[in-house]
């Protein structure tokens, strides 16, 4: 595959969080073929290894540490000169009734889903406009349009991240600079095995389980509706073409939903409050 160039006649870069398995890791392999040269990150060196085997340039990142994001910042500014796209992708999901997930869990919630991509955005804006171009791509989620029982803390991160890129979209918009929110639904990924562990009282600190909500949790685990054992699941390969296409794309919608849970679910906010309420009665219903 020929490279990519970018408006200066070099090759494209782009800059992922996240990479270590899932979404990210697919994100990775797409801007790779496609002939970008590619900075893939994560907390662990090692889930990464083979991706650095693959052609990619590696760089260990957390997210939540603003020396960390400076640093990879800095590094591939130093080494390719610009970056023509970021992808926050990197994040994890915190279920749970509010009441059962302590304000401290909400914070690392936050911490990851929210002030992660913003720590990004802020370090990489300044280039991004001196070149006046490029590309922002936050991976966002259904739930970020929606809300349901026992997620309300990580939509509530998802919430939060639509709008900063609904205000970071029209801030730079005269700056020649693209803001994209990607919104899958369910994915074939170890997202809801994680998001398990952060909702087990046993796993967690900061985390309850009111007897008060069994019913929520029951629905929680019997419906599936997140991660890849959900309903209509897609493959992290078509969240990853949807990425690119966003990031390569002159002029990328603001937003995009992959698979057909997505396109379906993000429509449901449309729905008046009392229809949705109902609906989520009758889910608890049958999965009592």
């Amino acid at each position: 595959m020929p490279s990519e160039t970018d408006r200066r006649g070099v090759q494209k870069t782009a800059l992922i969080t996240g990479c270590s398995s899932g979404i990210g890791r697919a994100a990775a392999h797409a801007f790779l073929d496609e002939g970008w040269t590619v900075y893939a990150t994560a907390r662990n060196p090692a889930d990464v290894e083979a991706l650095g085997e693959a052609g990619c340039e590696l760089a260990t990142l957390d997210v939540t540490d603003q020396d960390d994001v400076d640093r990879v910042v800095d590094r591939v500014l130093d080494e390719e000169g610009a970056i023509d796209a970021l992808i926050n992708n990197a994040g994890y999901g915190q279920f749970g009734p509010v009441e059962d997930v302590a304000t401290e869990r909400v914070h690392d919630q936050f911490d990851v889903n929210v002030y992660g991509p913003h720590r990004l955005i802020r370090a990489v804006l300044p280039a991004m406009r001196r070149e006046r171009d490029g590309t922002i791509v936050n991976v966002s989620s259904v739930a970020g349009r929606v809300s349901i029982p026992g997620g309300g803390v990580y939509s509530g991160s998802k919430f939060a991240l639509e709008a900063m890129s609904d205000a970071l979209r029209n801030e730079v918009a005269d700056l020649g600079i693209d803001v994209v929110v990607v919104e899958p639904g369910p994915v074939q990924t170890n997202f809801s095995k994680r998001a398990e562990r952060e909702a087990d009282p046993e796993e967690r600190e900061g985390i309850a389980r009111t007897d008060a909500y069994e019913e929520f949790y029951a629905m929680f685990e019997d419906a599936k509706l997140i991660g890849g054992d959900g309903p209509g699941a897609v493959e992290p390969e078509l969240v990853a073409n949807a990425i690119y296409d966003a990031a390569s794309a002159t002029q990328p919608p603001a937003r995009v939903q992959p698979g057909t849970v997505a396109r379906v679910g993000v429509l449901a906010r449309l729905l008046p409050e009392a229809l949705l309420d109902k609906a989520y009665g009758l889910v608890r219903n049958f999965t009592s």
